[in-house]
This record gives structure tokens, sequence and C-alpha cells, in this order.
């Protein structure tokens, strides 16, 4: 068997969870283009049959999927513990384990996900806006299918899941190329979800998982695999979406750093302060909606920097400070510049004395990433300046940044948090990956 017969044979199309695909191993480029190539062209065939498709069998398909999803819980769990016995051999984080591992309860909830995205109503031909013409022309707006979406993404299995639900549901095929970590996991999800697919009639195709660890392979997909991608989707570390930007000849939703702030304003209310901020940094450390840097007004801090800093370090938080929060707690290390541009997704973080609220926008517009900020004050006019002119994808007045996500947004998931600009910003779900078209109705007119 040559390495492009065994790639194939591992491709999008396997749906025996109890009989894993070969691997692969030393695979040539020239394989990887040819697999990669045949995987563009399928997922275009794919993506026009899926734009015609019925919402009721879009929505059967998913929830099939999920039921495979629930009914392969070993073998999916299984083959997460290949990959986290591999993580803790390579030496990875705590908190990048987090990311990477499944149990009984979180694989119930990537299972219940796909399901609340195939229960949202069905974003493919609605019309949203319609107007007539003084000569008579009738015009709609309506939503279409962007085409074949990549995804590139790290660690985090359950994304397979939620960006393969997400694209479907949107009529778009997808091609998944996951990380490295979580090669064996999302092999797994994979396999059930197209189980669940084929069962409800949809094409194997709609979801494609790359098959190969080979980084040529995202390679190819940047460039494109030969006009059949339409955008590309990173979800990941810095260094993956940098290179993504840069070297992407298709449209790039981006998906940065949460570098995500939290500034508390002089009278705010204390308690609150306390149970947000324990929540925003140290629910999950390793999610891209934790806190990182903590900014506390000057004129308050007599009153709101000690406390908030002893519950952190108490709650077991490293805090890196300014010379005002070192004085506050002897266990605090000075903050160096390049923390307040650090993601940490660790139980760790920075906290900086402002003046104000003016100073506090003024810092998250230097150090920040656009993606999701929040203030604690009990001003209405200084949260409303806050909401106003904090430039973030995602912002927020007395509440956990934690809620940064697709799921709490009641989108049914998300296929990442879009820190662009262009098309689509902050928790992409099924109706950010539609683009639209004109429909034009006329009774005979011709322009003058």
């Amino acid at each position: 068997m040559t390495a492009s017969s065994a790639l194939r044979n591992a491709s999008a199309t396997e749906t025996a969870l109890g009989a894993p695909a070969p691997r692969v191993q030393g695979t040539l480029p020239e394989d990887v283009h040819a697999v990669m190539a045949d995987i563009g062209t399928r997922a275009r065939a794919a993506a026009r049959a899926l734009a015609l498709a019925p919402a009721p069998v879009k929505q059967a398909g998913l929830m099939a999927a999920a039921r495979a999803i629930r009914a392969h819980a070993p073998a999916i769990l299984a083959a997460n513990e290949d990959d986290l016995a591999a993580a803790r051999a390579a030496g990875m984080s705590a908190a990048l384990q987090d990311r990477l591992v499944l149990n009984e309860a979180r694989l119930e909830a990537i299972a219940g996900a796909v399901e609340e995205i195939a229960a949202l109503p069905d974003p493919v031909g609605q019309v949203t806006e319609s107007w007539e013409r003084p000569n008579g022309l009738r015009l709609e707006r309506v939503r279409t299918p962007l085409g074949v979406i990549g995804v590139i993404y790290e660690s985090r299995p359950n994304v397979t899941a939620d960006a393969g639900s997400l694209c479907l549901k949107a009529g778009n095929a997808v091609i998944l190329r996951g990380g490295s970590d979580s090669f064996h996991s999302s092999r797994a999800i994979h396999a059930a979800m197209v189980e669940g697919l084929l069962s409800a009639g949809l094409p194997a195709d709609a979801i494609q998982l790359v098959p190969t660890r080979d980084r040529a392979a995202v390679g190819e997909l940047l460039a494109g695999l030969g006009g059949n991608l339409d955008v590309i989707v990173p979800r990941g570390g810095k260094s993956l979406v940098a290179r993504v930007q840069a070297e992407a000849r298709v449209p790039v939703f981006a998906h940065l750093e949460g570098l995500v702030h939290i500034y508390v304003d002089k009278g705010a209310d204390l308690g609150k302060a306390l149970s947000i901020v324990k929540n925003a940094k140290l629910r999950r450390t390793s999610v891209c909606g934790a806190a990182e840097t903590l900014l506390v007004d000057r004129a308050d801090a007599s009153r709101l920097l000690a406390p908030l800093v002893t519950m952190l370090l108490d709650e077991g938080c490293a805090v890196r400070g300014d010379a005002a929060t070192q004085a506050a707690d002897a266990r605090v290390s000075a903050a160096t510049e390049e923390d307040w541009r650090t993601e940490y997704l660790d139980a760790v973080i920075s906290v900086k004395l402002v003046d104000g609220v003016g100073a506090a926008i003024d810092h998250i517009a230097t150090y920040g990433s656009h993606h999701t900020d929040a203030i604690l004050t009990e001003d209405a006019d200084v949260a409303e300046r806050f909401l106003s002119e904090v430039d973030s994808a995602i912002v927020v007045h007395n509440a956990s940044t934690q809620f940064a996500d697709g799921g709490e947004f009641g989108f049914g998931g998300e296929i990442g948090i879009a820190t662009g600009r262009m098309h689509a910003r902050g928790p992409v779900g099924a109706e950010q990956l539609t683009s639209f078209k004109y429909r034009v109705r006329g009774t005979g007119q011709i322009r003058p």
C-alpha cells in the first residue's frame, strides 16, 4: 500500500470506531499534496449537495451524530487517553492538558452542543431584507452558505464536533485539521459524526478530517486546495494564527489570543468583584475567555486592591503586579512589560493600578487583543463609556469574561471567537458562517 492509499483509507469516510485507520509515517510532501487536493475536490462536491439539503435532513444528521458520539463514548475516551499519555510523556503543562482531556461529562457536553446546534433555526435561505424599486423590480437579500471552510485548531478535541456541526448547519462542507496533541481523540469523534451523517443520507465528505499530522497539510490548506477552499478559520495559539494570516491565500476569520482584561472601577461592589474576578480567572484558566490582566482604579485602591489580590493568591493564582500591587501583599512578584502582553492560560494574572476608566481603556487599547474585556462598576455612565470605547469583539459589564463563548451566547457552540473586523466578529456560530446573495424578480423590465 502506498502512503497516499493509506491516507485515503484514513479519510473522512471511515466510520468504524473499533478499527482505527492506519498511521502513516514518513509521508512525502507529494503524497500529502495529492491527498489534500482530493479532499478539496470532494469537499466542493459535498458543499454543492449541502447547499440544497433541506433543513430537516441537516437536523436529523446532526441529531444522529450526537447519538453516535454517546454510543461510541468508550472508544472516544480510550482514544483521548492515548493522546493524554503522549501529552504527559512530552511534559505538557497541566493547563494545556486540561484543554485536551475528555471525560464522561465533557463528552456529554459535546454531544449536547451538537444537539443544540441541530435545533437552531436554519440560517440558509433566510430573507434578511426585501424591498421593491419604483420600476417594479422586487429584490431580497438571502443567506447562503460560504461553501468550503477549512478549520485549523490545536489541542481541543471538542472543536471537531463544534466546528463540524456549525459548518454543516450553515450548509457548508468543512475540512478539519486538528492538532497533533488531539490526533486520536479528534479521529474518534469525527468517525462518530460521519456515522450520524450517513444515517441521514448526508455525504460523508461534508465533514472531513485531515488524516495526517504532516505539517505540509497545513500549507496545502493555506494555499486554498486549488480554489476549492473558500475561507480558513484558525483556532489556536498566537504563532498558529500569525502563520495563517501571513500565508493564507483565502480569506481568514482570525481568532487571536485572548488577552482578556477586567477593569474594577471606583465604587464597584466589592463582593460582586471578588466573585466575578475569581470566576473569570480561575473557573478554567486554559480557555480564551479567562482573564489575564486585572486593572483597578487608583482612586479606590485602598478598598479594592488588597482584597482582590489576597483572594487570588489564596485561591492558588500567582500574581504579578506593579509597585502598588506588590505593596498590597508580599507574595506578589514584580510585573514586567512583557506581562501586560501575555496570555498565560494558567493560574497567573497581572495586576495594575490605573487612573480611572480612561486610563483603563488606554491600557486595553495598547496591550489587548480585541477579544474580550470587562468592566465592574455600579456607575451606568462609566459602564456605557467602557462598552462604547473599548474596541473588542466582546465587551462585558458586571459579569465574568468566561461567558465569551458561543454556547453561552445561545449559538449552540462556536467555531471560534473572531477578533477581526470583517464579516464575522465575536463568537462565530452558524449564522456567521453564511454569506448572502440578492434575488431580483422582474416582470420584463429593461434598463433605459
